[in-house]
């Protein structure tokens, strides 16, 4: 929507259609209020890019006068278009940063070009009609465009005030001040306190010198080209040179940051799905600091000084907002986040200059989401735990329930076995939720007469709790007091998540390697580099193995011949573009957080941690409890290599009489492993079932040179038909993995015709 100071003040509603900018003259502007029936005349199309303009039309030249980008977004059609312009009645949906919800353009029955424009009721509808004037790019009314009113003049007069130095400074110079952990919110006196949000963490701006906008993360990269509406509003501040620090986010429906949709947008790289989705999931930037402005260093500069100027600069909509902070109470502040279910905060010192590194003066707070739930049913123990494994859980929407996930953790011995007492005597046969009923079997259904609170990291795309773990049991409150959708972080967006087209993120990474001359295997000489180089080529092979998948290092700091340590937790110092994730140990009552690589960047950071082999789930971070296959591990020990082929080969020929693919591959030991596909559509323990029956088969068939016997000892000379691999958080060496053994063997993905006596 453009407001267009020409002859006459009016807005041009625009609308893209077919290719061009189908365009209304509306000489009021828009209304929310939809007792205003707005006139708005049907006008020449304009071509796309000249939706982007904002300035000064010539005197002498077709609608001369100032022109504004007033409001940007998308718009929705909710019933044919073309049907609606030939009929004289176009109904859609906006989603701009000024107008949102449903409006309808009705044309006059005695009209040519005259229609209406009218506000339908929805939750967007706002009876006074006021909206901001200002541009949602520059943040400047038509008024001081046409004025060439100069913004930057009174800011600087403050910075010349303040003493701010004089000093040019880049992009690459400002590195970012970051955040110490603290674990409880406090209040206190010469303390600012803001929302954390959950994104990338980028200084942006422009250097002055009519350079373009740029937008830098933490690691040095410019990603402005993947995000356009952001660059688009960067060059549109009406300032020569300016650096920003802030956090970049996609929200969700509720507006709340979800860092899966932002990392959705990131890996796009085709220019029309990066146009698009700045369209369909445009991201927003939160400054919260003022690094440089107008050729002043503004870093020496307190930071409750910094952030006043920010405000003053920074328009009050559209897609860069200034991120508000709250003085002294912070612990007022964390509850409203833990309630609304946000990230967490971050506690600022008021008079703290900002300084690259991590600083006491900065402090992060993070906060989990917790709610009730409704217990709807439970599965059973597995191995020494008693009692229950999970707990089924149901939350309320529209009226109805719905399933919510399980959680198995945090419970104590005592509540085991006192809750798996009520659970048995409340069983019933068919589930009592509504919807989609999980395809794995094992669950046991109870009626909803049960309400717990589940601390949980975020809700899934597919509407499941993430990482949730037991607080308590909830007797106080009646079950009608689970979660609602609308209720906290379960409003789910209507929208369909961005999905990549790109075979992986177009953000450039730098991986510093380090002792690439060190020799890893002695006997043949290959070094570090040598190990860096062979995963760099095979990473396109590999990284599809890799993908969504918790990753196990084992790691060769000297080489094969020197110590080794296995490693599950990634360290803290790792980068912020590394993938790491969370998962619940039963072991160690604690949170693993795994590595996930993704993309070669990731794995090459990962082997120059000193890694030789890669160790997989069978799971992926989506599925954690359906594996992918069901393995059988033919380890020979003392029996020759033979014998491991002909085993193979029979469990290909019994496989192929069951109508079961499978595949195999080198341990890259001296064995051999089979895989059978199972589509993520089975539990760990059938994987385990199945791996057992063919086991035994193939154990019976081929008596003298295979065996199930665990025991070395028993086994003699025949070949360990291990199907016991089939469990949860079992590791599997991943294809083309190297292995820290004589003569660097990988494990290599065959054919079934490479694999012959």
């Amino acid at each position: 929507v453009h407001m267009h100071a020409a002859r006459r003040l009016h807005w041009d509603l625009r609308l893209e259609m077919d290719g061009v900018l189908t365009s209304w003259a509306v000489p009021k502007g828009p209304s929310p209020n939809p007792a205003d029936k707005r006139l708005a005349v049907h006008v020449e199309d304009h071509p796309l890019e000249y939706g982007d303009f904002e300035g000064l039309i010539p005197e002498g030249n077709y609608g001369a006068g100032a022109v504004i980008v007033w409001d940007r977004g998308r718009w929705v059609p909710l019933e044919d278009p073309h049907e609606g312009m030939r009929k004289g009645k176009l109904l859609f949906e906006l989603r701009g940063y000024k107008l949102h919800g449903k409006w309808t353009l009705v044309k006059l029955k005695n009209g040519e070009k005259e229609w209406l424009l009218i506000k339908e009721k929805d939750g967007y509808v706002s009876k006074d009609g006021a909206l901001p004037p200002e541009s949602v790019l520059s943040g400047l009314t038509v008024d001081e465009l046409k004025a060439g009113k100069d913004r930057a003049a009174p800011v600087v007069k403050e910075l010349e005030r303040l003493k701010a130095p004089r000093r040019a400074v880049t992009l690459e110079e400002a590195e970012p001040m970051l955040a110490e952990s603290r674990e409880r919110p406090f209040s206190k006196a010469g303390w600012l306190f803001e929302l954390k949000l959950d994104g990338y963490r980028v200084r942006a701006g422009r250097e002055g010198g009519g350079g373009g906008a740029r937008l830098v993360t933490r690691n040095g990269h410019d990603i402005a080209g993947a995000f356009p509406e952001i660059a688009r509003a960067l060059i549109a501040l009406p300032y020569e040179g300016f650096i920003f620090d802030g956090e970049l986010v996609v929200t969700d429906g509720a507006g709340r940051p979800t860092f899966q949709r932002l990392q959705n947008r990131a890996k796009i790289s085709r220019a029309l799905e990066v146009r698009r989705a700045a369209v369909e999931a445009p991201a927003m930037l939160y400054v919260f600091d003022l690094l440089a402005f107008e050729g002043f260093d503004l870093r020496p500069v307190p930071l409750e000084k910094r952030t006043a100027l920010l405000e003053r600069i920074v328009p009050r909509v559209g897609p860069i907002k200034y991120l508000e902070h709250f003085r002294t109470d912070g612990e007022t502040l964390y509850e409203q986040v833990m309630r609304l279910g946000l990230e967490g905060i971050v506690a600022k010192k008021a008079d703290s200059p900002y300084r690259a590194g991590r600083s006491p003066n900065w402090l992060k707070i993070r906060a989990d989401r917790v709610d009730d739930f409704v217990v709807v049913g439970f599965t059973r123990p597995k191995g020494s735990r008693s009692g229950f494994g999970a707990l089924d859980l149901g939350a309320w929407q529209d009226g109805k329930l719905v399933y919510a996930g399980r959680v198995g953790s945090g419970f104590t011995a005592a509540e085991l076995k006192d809750v798996s007492a009520v659970l048995e005597r409340s069983v019933r046969a068919a589930p009592a939720f509504s919807g989609p009923v999980p395809k794995e079997a094992g669950h046991t259904w109870v009626e909803p007469t049960l309400l717990v609170e589940v601390r949980f990291k975020e809700w899934t795309d597919e509407g499941l709790l993430r990482q949730p773990v037991f607080v308590r049991f909830r007797d106080d409150k009646p079950v009608s007091d689970a979660a609602k959708k609308g209720a906290g972080s379960r409003e789910r967006d209507q929208e369909v998540p961005v999905e990549s087209t790109a075979p992986r993120s177009p953000l450039p990474r730098e991986v510093k390697f380090s002792n690439l001359d060190k020799v890893f295997w002695p006997e043949e000489g290959y070094t570090k580099g040598d190990l860096i180089d062979y995963y760099r080529a095979i990473s396109p092979w590999l990284l599809p193995y890799l993908k969504d998948r918790p990753v196990v290092l084992t790691r060769y700091p000297d080489g094969i011949a020197g110590k080794s340590f296995f490693q599950k937790d990634a360290p803290g110092f790792v980068p912020d573009w590394i993938r790491t994730e969370k998962i619940w140990s039963e072991d160690t009552q604690r949170y693993i957080g795994y590595f996930v690589a993704e993309d070669v960047e990731s794995l090459l950071y990962i082997i120059n941690m000193g890694t030789i082999p890669l160790h997989i789930w069978g799971s992926r971070l989506t599925t954690l409890e359906q594996p992918d296959w069901c393995i059988l591990d033919l380890d020979p020990k003392a029996a020759p290599f033979l014998h491991v082929v002909k085993i193979a080969r029979a469990t290909k020929s019994l496989c192929d009489d069951l109508a079961l693919p499978c595949f195999i591959k080198t341990s890259g030991s001296t064995g051999l492993h089979v895989l059978i596909p199972l589509g993520r559509q089975c539990t760990y323990e059938q994987a385990r079932t199945l791996g057992g029956l063919l086991a035994r088969v193939i154990a019976a068939e081929l008596p003298d040179i295979a065996t199930i016997t665990r025991q070395v000892e028993r086994r003699g000379a025949r070949v360990y038909i291990d199907y016991v691999q089939n469990g949860y958080r079992r590791l599997l060496v991943a294809p083309f993995s190297a292995r820290p053994l004589p003569g660097a063997p990988v494990s290599m993905p065959l054919a079934w015709s490479d694999v012959t006596p």
